[in-house]
C-alpha cells in the first residue's frame, strides 16, 4: 500500500471513529440527563472519549502521509457515516430532510477545505497567540450565554455545538503551532500553546456532550464538524497566510460552499424544530415513578328518615 492509499484509508477510520464517538455521546446525554457536561460516572462517556481520541491520531497520522487537500475533506465524512451506523446499531432512521441537511453541510465542507491552500509552515508569537485565544473565548462565552437564553431546545443545542466547534478548531491552531514551533524551535519554545490546545480541546469536549441533550444526533454533530474545520481555517487565512486555490474564481467558490454548508444546517435546525426538538424520549425505566392514587367513590351516608 502505498502512502497516499494510506492516507485515504486513515482518513476514513478516523471519521468512522468520530462517528461511533459521537452516536455513544448522544446516547450518554439522552439517559443521563442530570450531568449534560461531564456524565463522568457512565463508562460510555469515557468509551466516547477514547473513540474520539482515536480519531484525532488516525488523523493525525493521515496527515503525516497524505496531503491537506485531501485528508481534511474526508474527515467531513464523519456526518454521512454516523446516519447509516445509527440506523443499523440503534435502528433510528433520519427523516429526509434531515439527510439532505447532512449532505450539503457535509458537501459544503468538502469543497471549502480543498479549496484552501497551504502556506509555508510557521508557528504563531506570543501576542498573536494571546489574540486568538481572547477572541476565541468571547466566542464560546457569548455562544454558551445564548444557549443559556434562548428556550427553544432545539437551538441551544445548536448554540452549545457551536461554540464546541469554536474550541475544537482553536484547539487545532494550537496544535498546529506547537508541532510547527517544535520541529523548528523544540518545545521549550513553544511552551505558550499548551495550555491553549488543554483548555480549548476540554472546552470543546464538555460543550459537545451537552449539546447532545435535547437535539439529537444529526443537527449537534453537523454543526460540530462544519464549525470546527471552518474556524480553523478562517485563523490559517488571517493568520498562517494560507489562501485560496484559484485566486478570485477560488475565494468565488469557497463563498458558495460555506453557502451551501450553511443551508444544510439551516436544513437540520429546522426539521429538528419542527418535530419538537425536544430529543428522543426517555426509556420507561428512566422515568422517576409518579404514584397513582386510585379515586375512591364518595361513601354515602344512609338517609335518615326525620319525622316531624
Amino acid at each position: 500500500m502505498n502512502a497516499f492509499a494510506l492516507s485515504v484509508l486513515l482518513a476514513l477510520v478516523s471519521a468512522i471513529a468520530y462517528a461511533v464517538g459521537a452516536i455513544v455521546q448522544e446516547r450518554v446525554a439522552v439517559t443521563d440527563r442530570g450531568h449534560p457536561y461531564a456524565p463522568v460516572r457512565r463508562p460510555g462517556w469515557w468509551a466516547a472519549l477514547a473513540l474520539n481520541g482515536l480519531g484525532a491520531l488516525l488523523h493525525v497520522g493521515a496527515l503525516v502521509y497524505g496531503p491537506l487537500s485531501v485528508v481534511q475533506p474526508l474527515g467531513a465524512l464523519t456526518i454521512v457515516f454516523a446516519l447509516p451506523i445509527a440506523a443499523v446499531f440503534l435502528h433510528r432512521r433520519a427523516g429526509r430532510t434531515a439527510r439532505v441537511g447532512a449532505v450539503l453541510a457535509t458537501v459544503g465542507l468538502a469543497g471549502l477545505l480543498s479549496l484552501t491552500g497551504r502556506a509555508d509552515s510557521r508557528s504563531m508569537t506570543g501576542h498573536t497567540e494571546l489574540v486568538v485565544a481572547g477572541a476565541a473565548l468571547g466566542a464560546v462565552a457569548a455562544l454558551f450565554a445564548l444557549a443559556r437564553w434562548v428556550r427553544r431546545p432545539v437551538f441551544r443545542s445548536m448554540a452549545l455545538a457551536g461554540a464546541a466547534g469554536v474550541a475544537f478548531g482553536i484547539a487545532s491552531v494550537f496544535i498546529k503551532s506547537l508541532a510547527v514551533g517544535w520541529s523548528s524551535l523544540g518545545l521549550a519554545g513553544q511552551w505558550e500553546a499548551v495550555p491553549g490546545v488543554v483548555l480549548f480541546a476540554a472546552a470543546g469536549v464538555l460543550l459537545s456532550q451537552a449539546s447532545y441533550r435535547d437535539a439529537g444526533l444529526t443537527a449537534p454533530l453537523a454543526t460540530v464538524t462544519v464549525v470546527n474545520p471552518a474556524v480553523a481555517s478562517a485563523v490559517g487565512l488571517s493568520v498562517f497566510g494560507e489562501t485560496f486555490r484559484y485566486g478570485t474564481g477560488g475565494a468565488l467558490l469557497a463563498v458558495a460552499a460555506a453557502v451551501l454548508s450553511a443551508a444544510g444546517l439551516l436544513l437540520l435546525t429546522t426539521d429538528r424544530a419542527r418535530d419538537g426538538g425536544e430529543g428522543e424520549e426517555l426509556p420507561v425505566e428512566l422515568l422517576p415513578a409518579v404514584p397513582v392514587q386510585q379515586a375512591k367513590d364518595p361513601v354515602r351516608e344512609p338517609r335518615r328518615n326525620v319525622t316531624p
